[in-house]
């Protein structure tokens, strides 16, 4: 028969070294290896130094293991260009939340220590450098293995150069049809300041100049997100959309000169910040950080590795990202 007593008096009888009696009016009390608060106690010197990862850092090595399965010709190819677009929206996020939270502590002067002991500066340092050398991999990873690799299998990205007179004339059609009549370009000058850049939105840079003043302005051209990044033509062929609006930047800027023009996009913080223990309506703090976050400032930007130094000083975004959040070679 059970003794329920007799199991009870066993399990104290064997808890006893483990534990002690008369803490306060609660009785027992574990008694063992207690955490103690930082800075009461030296580390043990027989620990290794940076043993313990940030939790960016962890983040940007978890992401990393989804580039790896993409660089692995194992991986059926299909699945490495899954796997590509996996690590690129992660990454997205990982701006827009860890990266821009970090940064608004810091600004704010909350404590923002991490586990390896690093200051909040050498943290955000690493963060920013490791996400772009793992950026240059992705584009790396695409060009030099994917791409080819679907060029085989008789799907091809090709560039506007890399069309025949007959896709492009049929491009030509669907740009005047399609695509044209949702463009708003918007050119910078001192009546018209810079646009403002919705986040995750892709942008053409463009360069112009008067040929009858020789004046250079800037503009911006919107890659309309409602049409298919990629267009597609006959056999698998597949043509970017921004390459197709590229090639036509003199119909929408008539009578003036192209100089140059650059791809860019910028990302922007979407970290919610609302308190539930203290918010009085959590409904209407959400609508009020939904509303707010459209306009909150740019966290990094992206462009071509081609682009040049004045169209790079110009674009808007620059003036609130460092350039260290730049990240040239990342389309």
């Amino acid at each position: 028969m059970f003794d329920a007593e007799a199991e009870v008096a066993q399990d104290q009888q064997e808890m006893a070294p483990h534990l002690t009696q008369g803490v306060g009016e609660e009785g027992w009390a574990i008694h063992g290896p207690v955490p103690v608060a930082a800075g009461s106690a030296a580390p043990d010197p027989g620990l290794p130094d940076g043993r313990f990862l940030d939790r960016e850092e962890s983040w940007l090595r978890f992401n990393q293991r989804v580039l790896e399965l993409a660089e692995d010709p194992g991986t059926p190819l299909l699945e490495r260009v899954r796997f590509l677009s996996i690590f690129a929206s992660n990454l997205d996020e990982f701006f827009m939340v860890r990266v821009a939270g970090r940064i608004r502590r810091m600004a704010t002067g909350l404590p923002v220590e991490g586990a390896s002991g690093l200051s909040p500066e050498k943290i955000l340092s690493n963060t920013l450098e490791t996400a772009r050398e793992l950026s240059l991999r992705h584009a790396e990873c695409f060009r030099n293995a994917v791409q080819p690799a679907l060029a085989e299998h008789g799907i091809e990205v090709l560039r506007w150069k890399e069309l025949s007179a007959d896709e492009q004339e049929a491009l030509h059609r669907l740009f005047r049809e399609r695509i044209y009549p949702v463009l708003t370009p918007l050119l910078v000058d001192p009546a018209h300041p810079f646009p403002y850049i919705s986040g995750l939105s892709l942008s053409l840079a463009v360069m112009i100049a008067d040929a009858r003043t020789g004046a250079t302005m800037f503009a911006r051209v919107k890659v309309p997100p409602l049409l298919p990044r990629f267009l597609a033509l006959p056999q698998f062929r597949f043509v970017p959309l921004e390459d197709v609006i590229a090639a036509h930047l003199t119909e929408l800027f008539a009578g003036l000169d192209i100089l140059e023009h650059h791809v860019f996009r910028v990302t922007r913080t979407r970290d919610l910040e609302v308190d539930e223990d203290v918010t009085e309506n959590l409904m209407q703090s959400l609508e009020r950080e939904l509303q707010r976050r459209r306009f909150e400032p740019a966290i990094r930007l992206e462009v071509e590795d081609s682009i040049s130094s004045d169209v790079g000083s110009t674009s808007g975004p620059s003036t609130t990202c460092p350039g260290r959040w730049t990240c040239p070679g990342c389309r």
